[in-house]
């Protein structure tokens, strides 16, 4: 065999003996157990010529061993590349006579140990390759990927030997055992990730998010303690029927999260209290320091603006309305046996509209969120309120300025219902209405701003922030008091006592009027015992969150092509 620096011209045979054969198994390891006769150069693929060494084989039906050859072929393996160019092996195969006359198989076929199975046409290392390839990249890319390596293959064929590829054993559910859902299909369908929440490993995937379906995983898997959830319901009655000595941990991101989610709700509710008299700079016709808001004992405080219910002309905003109606139509619906979906297609509203109208008894708590928006106008009416007082009292002429100076893009029309409020008819015409002057507080911040400011820990909050809370929960005792809630929330659940402090915080709530909290500590009455172990152990689905991203990375590779099938297998054996 020539040396390794020698370059072989197509359509040139090289005999391998002695040392050539020595090194052709340090490149292929895989081919020691063959006898190689000779290596040819094709062009475009590399054939190697062999056969197996040893002189008898295993019978696959009974296990006895034959020496008694029947006959034989040529089997022709593909392997993997070299120097981007495939190689095929041209294996001489022998048949042999099973000497069990018993036995069902009359002849088979020997197998070259490490190199060919049963009906396989490419090489175990090679379609091992191509099913690791599949894992990490699904079938196109790695169709692709393979193809610039020198091996053509199709995605399909990827994908048939990532399906092939036997699942781990999973015979016992690990002692802390972390359950969360993943979305197959975001908004209609979901699944159920089962994992190790101490080490963050896959133990299983389960086609939907349905109590029975946990409780028949878990009865099937017994060893679980303690099995870390979020807030879903029916986590909570699948994990309490599969393993009812396990103890259940609401997590405390997600606790943490559904507090955010009240607070920002009771920051709307009570958005329009910072709205009051103009503080001292801003009625002098300055710009407020940012963060100052209205000074209750102010002077000269000019008329209220409207509230989110009512327009500028003191009428019913047509969104209330409709709310209130709407509101009315799905509860008289319900209350004549129709289901929520059954609404929906008689109203012709979205079944989450639906169900979130059904949630609320009355219209009110709908009316919170849809009239504290903040709108496109809302961060450009403290200028507007200082050019009015300078005197700039048209509205086309506001709308001129802002766009060329602001860079405003709203309509005029938006202007003009603004301004609206500041003109005081006295009876007389059109044109000889009189005006006052507008109020001059400065900006309220938005609804997030506040409850971010609210659920942030002080110390990481800068000078001005820290300012500017002050003088909201100063301005609004609700605020105040839901800070208060908030803070000791957060010391209880960072110092872990929730066997200590949990109850007290939900009386303290509950006697407080705060509508927004009440339905937060009601969700957690009705799971209060995993609610107290979550705030009182070190458990958490911390690493549960890690695996949704990645079932998430995996699933988008995909493009949504492949099943739930699929994607467990993928998810189960990912080297990641």
């Amino acid at each position: 065999m020539p040396s390794a620096g020698a370059a072989t011209a197509p359509g040139r045979v090289l005999e391998v003996s002695g040392q050539g054969e020595e090194l052709l198994f340090m490149l292929f390891p895989h081919l020691a157990g063959l006898r190689v006769e000779r290596v040819e150069d094709a062009g475009e693929a590399v054939l190697i010529w062999a056969c197996c060494r040893a002189a008898q084989a295993r019978c696959p039906a009974c296990g006895s061993v034959s020496a008694r050859v029947h006959g034989g072929y040529a089997r022709v393996v593909a392997d993997g590349a070299v120097g981007g160019r495939p190689v095929v092996i041209i294996l001489a195969v022998r048949r042999f006579r099973c000497p069990d006359p018993s036995c069902a198989k009359v002849t088979f076929a020997e197998q070259a140990e490490g190199l060919t199975v049963r009906y396989r046409r490419r090489s175990v290392p090679l379609l091992g390759m191509l099913a690791g390839f599949g894992l990490e990249l699904a079938g196109r890319a790695a169709a692709r990927l393979a193809g610039v390596l020198g091996v053509p293959v199709h995605s399909s064929t990827v994908l048939r030997l990532v399906m092939a590829l036997p699942d781990p054993p999973a015979a016992a559910a690990p002692a802390v055992t972390g359950v969360d859902d993943f979305a197959l299909r975001k908004g209609h369908v979901y699944g159920t990730v089962v994992a190790d929440a101490e080490s963050g490993d896959v133990i299983d995937l389960l086609p939907d998010r349905e109590a029975g379906t946990l409780e028949a995983w878990l009865t099937a898997h017994p060893g679980a303690e303690v099995i870390c959830r979020d807030r879903a319901g029916a986590y909570a009655e699948g994990a309490a029927a599969g393993a009812p000595a396990a103890v259940q941990v609401a997590d405390r991101w997600h606790l943490w999260h559904n507090l955010g989610e009240y607070a920002e709700k009771a920051a709307a509710a009570h958005r329009r209290c910072l709205t009051g008299a103009p503080d001292g700079p801003a009625a002098a016709g300055q710009d407020a320091p940012p963060g100052q808001l209205p000074d209750a004992g102010s002077a000269a405080a000019p008329p209220p603006r409207p509230d989110g219910l009512l327009d500028v002309c003191g009428r019913e905003r047509v969104l209330v309305s409709r709310t209130r109606e709407r509101h009315a139509a799905v509860h008289g619906l319900l209350q004549a046996g129709h289901c929520q979906r059954e609404a929906a297609e008689i109203l012709g509203l979205s079944p989450g509209t639906v169900s979130r109208f059904a949630r609320e008894r009355d219209a009110a708590g709908l009316l919170v969120r849809a009239t504290s928006r903040e709108g496109k106008l809302d961060p450009f009416k403290p200028w507007i309120d200082r050019r009015w007082n300078q005197g700039l009292t048209s509205a086309p002429a506001l709308h001129a300025e802002m766009a060329a100076t602001l860079g405003w893009t709203g309509s005029l029309r938006a202007v003009q219902r603004y301004v609206r409020q500041f003109r005081a008819a006295d009876g007389r015409t059109r044109a000889g209405k009189t005006t006052q002057p507008a109020p001059a507080a400065s900006p309220v911040p938005k609804t997030r701003q506040i409850a971010r400011w609210l659920l942030s820990r002080p110390g990481n909050l800068d000078a001005n922030d820290q300012a500017r809370l002050a003088a909201i929960t100063a301005a609004c005792p609700h605020l105040d008091a839901l800070a208060g809630h908030i803070r000791a929330f957060a010391e209880m659940m960072t110092r872990r006592q929730g066997l200590l402090a949990l109850e007290d915080w939900l009386t303290a709530v509950e006697t407080d009027d705060q509508p927004q909290l009440h339905s937060f500590a009601n969700g957690i009455r009705r799971d209060q015992q995993a609610v107290t172990a979550g705030l009182a152990l070190p458990y958490s689905s911390a690493a549960m969150e890690g695996n949704v991203n990645k079932i998430k990375m995996i699933k988008r590779q995909m493009y949504g092509r492949a099943g739930f099938a699929l994607l467990r297998k993928r998810v189960l054996l990912h080297p990641g």
